[in-house]
């Protein structure tokens, strides 16, 4: 007869349940983190206006009614099946063709990759040019650079930039770092700051790269890639003008790979619709690791997004009414917030450039609270916003600046037009209270 075997005499608890190191010290977003408490108070009846998170509301921001119809006619037809990995052909075409239109730039289709949004792209991008061990360097405030550092076991290096300059970095700022590093990692229009990147600072940080490029080739060593996310860069505002890198030396076109889509400037950020622009070699890999990822957008929509980025006429309508729309909000807070200033609160803003955010100083940090307790770091003044001003920011600690930061996010994409001046009073009056 065969021995029984007797089952281990213990107990397994969750803290037994190992796992990667990189997981076990992955933080969760802070922003999301923000928009889900905002949005439990929101639906437990609670007025808060929820300027957290980098989305639109789609009731006040719906996506273009020609390109719905076009998803809706794809899903009609069937076109629910696996895509061709790294995009269909069509729509690589059409975004060849916008690309060209809009922003003067010369990318054949075999240099671009369609995936599920943008996020697959940088992660892409990421995996496929930084080493585990090598280092990224990119500035602060910045979206999700630490997360995908992180991520792809490569080593931090993180440039502080200054409110003086727009939250932007320089070429001086690089400069000290560049010999050392496998990616450099820049956005712009910037997510969170809304600020833009001149030509002269751009141009600057190109001859950095070129020249240390020139250097690294003569010695067969790998080049430093910039990644250029310019997910933003059709929404810019009051004569500000939007410069990229090829733009300005075509021969940056064999260092730079471009994260771009139609999640943020056709409000369309559930549809999950990305590109990356970049040389047929590195598109190559990306169009691998994307497959192995299995993360393709919907085949219906890019069938949709095909048609649609060739419709000029409603493109370019669309982008207008949207632009106006966001811009009549940026600029309103703006002057709510300026008009806050003058009366002597706390406050400072820096005037509206591009994308969907502004941003604002709330230095509260020593003052008193109605409840007497004392308001002592960043923390406290977001959980002072939410509460009394009805009011959800996001902090710059959540991008990576230090948490003595007294800056933060606003992002227009969820609120009226006439619920502006309600929110600019709410604020007022929650400042009035404090000592």
């Amino acid at each position: 007869m065969d021995k029984v075997l007797e089952k281990p005499d213990f107990k397994i608890s969750e803290k037994d349940l190992k796992v990667s190191d990189m997981a076990e010290t992955l933080i969760f977003s802070e922003i999301v983190k923000l928009a889900n408490e905002i949005n439990e108070k929101i639906n437990s009846g609670e007025r808060v206006f929820n300027l957290t998170i980098g989305d639109f509301n789609s009731h006040i921001f719906p996506i273009p009614d020609e390109f719905k119809d076009l998803i809706i006619k794809s899903y009609n037809h069937h076109d629910t099946n696996y895509p061709v990995a790294g995009g269909m052909p069509a729509l690589k075409s059409a975004i060849s063709e916008f690309i060209k239109r809009k922003e003067g730039l010369d990318y054949k289709p075999s240099e671009i990759t369609v995936a599920s949004g943008a996020r697959p792209l940088i992660f892409s991008t990421f995996n496929t040019l930084v080493n585990p061990g090598e280092k990224v360097l990119y500035p602060v405030p910045s979206w999700n650079n630490n997360h995908y550092t992180h991520i792809s076991y490569a080593e931090h290096i993180c440039v502080e930039t200054l409110p003086e300059n727009n939250f932007m970095p320089y070429a001086s700022d690089l400069k000290p770092y560049i010999n050392d590093v496998a990616l450099i990692s820049l956005c712009s229009p910037l997510n969170p700051t809304g600020t833009v990147l001149t030509e002269n600072n751009l141009r600057e940080i190109c001859d950095l790269i070129l020249e240390e490029n020139h250097n690294r080739i003569k010695a067969g060593r790998k080049p430093v890639y910039l990644m250029f996310d310019q997910i933003y860069w059709v929404l810019t505002y009051n004569n500000i003008k939007h410069v990229s890198p090829v733009s300005i030396y075509p021969e940056m076109k064999n260092f730079t790979i471009f994260i771009d889509g139609m999640s943020k400037y056709f409000a369309a950020t559930g549809v999950r619709l990305g590109w990356s622009l970049a040389p047929a070699s590195i598109t190559d890999r990306f169009k691998t690791m994307i497959a192995h990822m299995g993360a393709w957008a919907p085949k219906a929509e890019q069938i949709a997004a095909s048609h649609y980025l060739k419709d000029t006429e409603n493109v370019d309508k669309y982008l207008e009414h949207f632009k106006e729309e966001l811009s009549y909000r940026l600029n309103k807070f703006y002057e709510g917030l300026t008009g806050l200033k003058e009366k002597g609160y706390g406050i400072e803003v820096i005037p509206p450039q591009a994308a969907i955010y502004l941003t604002i100083k709330v230095d509260l940090i020593g003052k008193k609270k109605p409840d007497g307790t004392v308001i002592n770091s960043s923390h406290d003044t977001t959980r002072y916003l939410i509460n009394e001003a009805k009011m959800g920011v996001v902090p710059f600690y959540a991008f990576g600046s230090p948490e003595s930061s007294q800056w933060f996010r606003v992002s227009v994409g969820t609120i009226k037009r006439d619920e502006i001046d309600e929110c600019v009073n709410n604020l007022e009056r929650a400042l009035s209270r404090l000592k």
